[in-house]
């Protein structure tokens, strides 16, 4: 038989038992309210700073288990405890966002990134692919462009299914920007670079050369460019070749940079959770 009064608040009144985590500077966390990802700024109860990838401060109220961690690749909800030693400085990603650690990749997003090519979409990865990872970002390859009027009316944009497409040679009077031309849905971006193939977006300086060659027209770029340069490889080895050499942002040309973080705001906006 039970001996004394039954507590019916017990259950309820018992505090979750939360794993713990050291508030340092540069801990990626997530708010559970705002759903705001972002470094660790400061930590002053009850609030704390986080940034997100785009260098923007976010204030957040703080209780326990109002934050995410990265706990054994998971988003768990801990608590926050202040360490002791010397605060760690965010870092930065080879696109040049504060890099965000080992966050979870966020559940993908309805809204698409399409290129042309594999070759776009491995350069696109190297460099953003930790920021698309945590905007829950897919980067999708149309295999050219011919049909890409007709691709679109297929994916049905919407207000939150947005499509962001990068074309390469977009350039006045192209055939690029003639098919660019023809679709006018708000919820559809089309940038480029004027490049024809996204190997020139990669500094020639990058691969130790003055200049990409000038390949005669009707002459396939990638096989005149490889002969020009005197390589004994096919286009997909000395493509992985170029792709090797590149490490961050600065080792691509600015027309694609800008076209890119353009694309991924258009379909994952800085404010949107």
């Amino acid at each position: 038989m039970h001996e004394g009064p039954i507590d019916l608040d017990a259950t309820r009144s018992r505090k979750p038992d939360y794993p713990i985590v050291a508030a340092r500077r540069g801990t990626v966390l997530e708010d559970r309210t705002t759903g705001v990802v972002g470094a660790l700024i400061s930590f002053v109860p009850p609030r704390l700073v986080l940034r997100d990838r785009y260098g923007k401060d976010h204030t957040v109220a703080y209780r326990d288990g109002s934050v995410r961690a990265a706990i054994d690749g998971k988003g768990v909800p801990c608590r926050l405890v202040v360490p002791t030693g010397e605060p760690r400085a965010p870092g930065v990603t080879a696109s040049g966002s504060i890099d965000l650690g080992e966050v979870p990749a966020r559940v993908a997003r309805a809204s698409r990134l399409w290129v042309e090519g594999i070759h776009d979409a491995e350069l696109i990865e190297k460099v953003w692919g930790s920021d698309l990872r945590v905007e829950g970002v897919v980067v999708e390859q149309l295999e050219g462009a011919d049909d890409l009027a007709e691709r679109v009316r297929g994916f049905r944009p919407g207000e939150r299914r947005r499509l962001g497409v990068l074309l390469d040679h977009l350039v006045n009077g192209s055939k690029e920007q003639r098919i660019a031309d023809t679709i006018t849905d708000p919820n559809v971006l089309i940038t480029g670079h004027p490049y024809v193939d996204i190997w020139q977006a990669v500094k020639p300086s990058v691969i130790g050369i003055d200049r990409w060659p000038d390949v005669p027209k009707g002459q396939p770029w990638k096989e005149g460019v490889i002969a020009a340069l005197g390589v004994n490889a096919t286009p997909a080895a000395f493509w992985k070749h170029v792709l090797g050499k590149v490490t961050t942002w600065k080792d691509l040309e600015t027309p694609l940079l800008a076209a890119v973080e353009e694309l991924i705001d258009f379909v994952a906006p800085p404010e949107q959770a």
